[in-house]
């Protein structure tokens, strides 16, 4: 086998080690590599600004700036546990199939079938969901970049209008990313400096510009809690978590992009722990400069007619146009970070439609020959979002609930491979990044902490809620969860007769004695090249 390798290497190029990596679990490669710089992908992919100022309407009625301060400082620590647990996965087998690869990798024979559907499911709905929040949270901060210029006249819009601006931002961003990925990593430079700048506008200018009106003293803004809700201040304060569990959420956004990157072992697990590194430390400095300048007043702040806390706060800082004009900022960003979220969710819906999970997998397991991206996929995710978005004509409370489903399912989804690690026997092999010793005590927090997390966020805002303010996390969530399952357990058809799990498609042509490597194609040549050479490595 290994002299059969040598003679089609003499004309072929050698296998770079990614490569020889993703072959051993199964995988050719398919994207050009190396493309992507994973570490600006992952920051830009959090948008730490446009991220924060989209769930402020969560941290500010539970707990007002001391929660905004103190519960970002209390949640970073275990996101790095569920970082760190996940780079050690990453860092092991870095697929773009990523969570539902190794829950079926690391879970017993008898449930790993489910368990990895289970997880491709969550992982979907996470990704487009996300997607539908950033984009609905776009529209919002487009309203209120109007309100901001008509301040002097109320300003009111229908759903109709509301969805037709979400809609036009999900298709044109669609548009983009169906082009070609050197396009796209060109963007990323543009989209990691403008984030950067957004972070230092927000931590510097703004202190400097605040009116003393609007100044907030310590004590104030460090140690007043203010509960504007009906539950006790202790659950409150926790409620106002989602807040930084969202900003610094979808972090595997790095894992999907896996068989993009170069040295993918060693440069996910980094682009993880780095970029929610950065972002806690630029987040905690975005909220303590908002908690010393939005002044004592927040129901003012909540109930603005701008629409948005954040735009109220930059107005009353910097004025009519200089607040505008860094609302056009935070608009740019935040299209920016939806942008990104459909790269990623566009490959992780090829990685599942790869192996056959999806509805319509053998359409959506396509790469574009002119783009060399997975176009269908693009359109897929991006039609899904659409759905999503029709909750709005429901209620606010309704589309709000986008954000919230967006951390519940990636919980649920990074849960599974972290627990089934430790809890099966398995061959889990160390990657370059590897935690020792250590690996037990963060992830037993990691997955405490999500478990614990993912039911306050199925609490609605109030103990007596309005049919309308209900939490609608349980609704869709649940909903799509049924559906799933319901699927895979649907006589004849469903996926317990035929799932099986992450499907090898490495066929190489080498399989015959007879074959003759004269009429072999170039791409059968390399295939085969690079499946010997991960065998022998």
């Amino acid at each position: 086998m290994a002299t059969r390798a040598s003679a089609i290497s003499k004309s072929h190029p050698q296998p770079s080690a990614d490569e020889k990596t993703l072959a051993k679990l199964g995988y050719k490669q398919e994207f050009h590599r190396p493309i992507v710089q994973v570490c600006g992908l992952a920051f830009s992919y959090i948008g730490v600004v446009p991220s924060v100022i989209s769930v402020l309407f969560y941290a500010i009625p539970n707990g007002g700036p001391f929660a905004m301060v103190w519960g970002w400082a209390i949640a970073c620590p275990f996101i790095m546990c569920i970082g760190l647990a996940m780079a050690e996965l990453a860092s092991s087998a870095p697929t773009s199939g990523g969570l539902y690869y190794w829950t079926y990798s690391l879970a017993s024979p008898r449930c790993r079938n489910f368990l990895s559907w289970i997880v491709g499911y969550s992982n979907t709905i996470q990704i487009i969901t996300g997607l539908a929040s950033v984009n609905w949270a776009c529209t919002v901060q487009i309203i209120a970049a109007i309100g901001i210029a008509s301040s002097d006249q109320p300003y009111s819009t229908t759903n109709r209008q509301l969805y037709g601006i979400y809609a036009a931002l999900a298709l044109s961003q669609a548009v983009i990313v169906s082009f070609g990925t050197k396009v796209l990593a060109r963007l990323q430079r543009l989209y990691t400096l403008m984030n950067a700048s957004l972070c230092f506008i927000i931590i510097i200018a703004l202190p400097i510009a605040t009116p003393p009106d609007y100044r907030n003293s310590a004590s104030s803004a460090l140690g007043e809690f203010i509960n504007s809700t009906s539950w006790p201040s202790g659950f409150a304060f926790i409620l106002s978590l989602m807040a930084p569990l969202y900003t610094i959420g979808g972090f595997d956004a790095s894992v999907h992009m896996s068989e993009e990157a170069s040295n993918a072992a060693t440069a996910i697990p980094w682009a993880i722990v780095s970029s929610i590194a950065l972002s806690a430390v630029l987040g905690w400095g975005i909220n303590l400069s908002l908690a010393f300048c939005m002044g004592t007043d927040l129901d003012r702040i909540l109930n603005s007619s701008i629409g948005q806390p954040m735009a109220q706060i930059l107005y009353d800082s910097l004025g009519q146009k200089s607040a505008l004009a860094v609302w056009c900022l935070i608009i740019s960003a935040e299209y920016m970070v939806a942008s990104n979220c459909l790269l990623v969710g566009s490959r992780q819906t090829f990685a599942f439609s790869r192996d056959g999970a999806l509805p319509f997998s053998r359409y959506l397991y396509r790469i574009n020959r002119y783009t060399e991206t997975p176009v269908n996929t693009v359109w897929f995710d991006t039609i899904c979002a659409l759905v999503i978005g029709l909750l709005s004509f429901i209620s606010t409370e309704a589309i709000n609930a986008v954000f919230s489903i967006a951390v519940t399912a990636s919980y649920i989804a990074y849960i599974t491979p972290i627990t089934t690690r430790f809890a099966f026997k398995n061959n889990f092999k160390p990657g370059p990044f590897h935690l020792g010793k250590l690996s037990i005590p963060v992830a037993v927090t990691a997955v405490v902490w999500m478990v614990f997390m993912i039911i306050v966020f199925l609490f609605p805002p109030n103990p007596q809620p309005t049919t309308q303010e209900m939490n609608y996390t349980v609704v869709v969530l649940g909903g799509f969860m049924f559906l799933a399952i319901s699927w895979y357990y649907c006589p004849v058809y469903g996926g317990v007769h035929w799932f099986e799990g992450p499907i090898s498609n490495f066929t190489p042509a080498i399989g015959g004695e007879n074959r003759d490597e004269d009429f072999m194609s170039e791409k059968e040549k390399r295939d085969a090249d690079i499946y010997v050479s991960a065998i022998d490595v």
